[in-house]
């Protein structure tokens, strides 16, 4: 298996890599498994090495990435520490492996049953609803299995594929986006920001969160670090620091999480290419 990983047009950087190695780009979704690294780095002094791509050349799609990712997306670990190497893709997935065999504690899980389940809820509940779709040239959205894969994902740069509601025959205008598909995922975002406001403002259970879940107030995990990135750029979708006001409890849950020190390294100047 490890032969037909990494192959000659593999980078070095990739093949010659020991232990956990990431390839990303600093993306809503690169951001997600770069900020948990960075926590369990900070928890348990966990050690990577990465490789920065550019998504707009289509390196994605190369045959070497597609050995180790056939879906042709960001990011991707490869765990080089089993034999042969494993290849995790898909973001919740790589958060939920890192959380198996990276966070022995569950600091960032849970080991109660009901709480977990709670956690794989806030990744799953709004999944089926669409998005902007992130990578250049994408065709269809094919990430609709987990919370923030799907549900208002806005991403800048690619046209908006209305689940079918736009034309397949080639359009001059398809890189802009029309009026009603834009108003369409303002609007859907507005109310997944609205669903998230009811978790952690406590309006049907009578006790404020701190976090998406665990009992009481919350416990910071993968459901915050797996939905925060795509909240935290509302303004690809369209959406005014005025629109953000009418959810304060969620304001205040993204600038709760901003201020932790992986956020900021997990989001910062390292993962951005030179």
């Amino acid at each position: 298996m490890s032969h037909s990983l990494y192959q000659d047009d593999t980078p070095a950087e990739v093949k010659e890599a020991k232990g956990l190695h990431l390839i990303t780009q600093s993306t809503p979704n690169g951001q997600k498994v770069q900020i948990m690294l960075e926590e369990l780095k900070d928890l348990y002094g966990t050690e990577w090495t990465t490789t920065l791509i550019d998504i707009s050349t289509n390196e994605q799609k190369k045959d070497w990435f597609l050995r180790l990712d056939p879906n042709g997306r960001i990011p991707v670990i490869v765990d080089n520490t089993q034999s042969p190497p494993f290849p995790v893709m898909e973001t919740s997935a790589e958060l939920l492996y890192l959380l198996k065999f990276a966070d022995k504690n569950d600091e960032f899980g849970f080991k109660d049953e009901l709480e977990r389940n709670q956690a794989l809820q806030w990744y799953v509940i709004p999944g089926i609803t669409n998005g902007f779709y992130t990578e250049p040239n994408a065709q269809t959205d094919t990430q609709r299995l987990f919370f923030w894969h799907g549900s208002g994902a806005p991403y800048k740069k690619s046209p908006v594929r209305a689940d079918h509601a736009l034309p397949s025959h080639p359009d001059p205008r398809a890189n802009q986006p029309p009026a009603d598909a834009i108003e369409r995922f303002k609007n859907e975002t507005l109310r997944v920001f609205g669903v998230l406001e009811i978790q952690l403002s406590g309006k049907y259970t009578g006790e404020p969160r701190d976090y998406l879940a665990g009992k009481g107030k919350g416990k910071y995990s993968v459901a915050d670090i797996g939905t925060w990135p795509w909240v935290n750029i509302y303004a690809f979708a369209g959406l005014t620091d005025e629109d953000v006001r009418a959810f304060p409890h969620l304001r205040e849950w993204m600038a709760r999480i901003a201020e932790r020190p992986a956020v900021k390294r997990g989001t910062g100047d390292a993962y951005k290419k030179k």
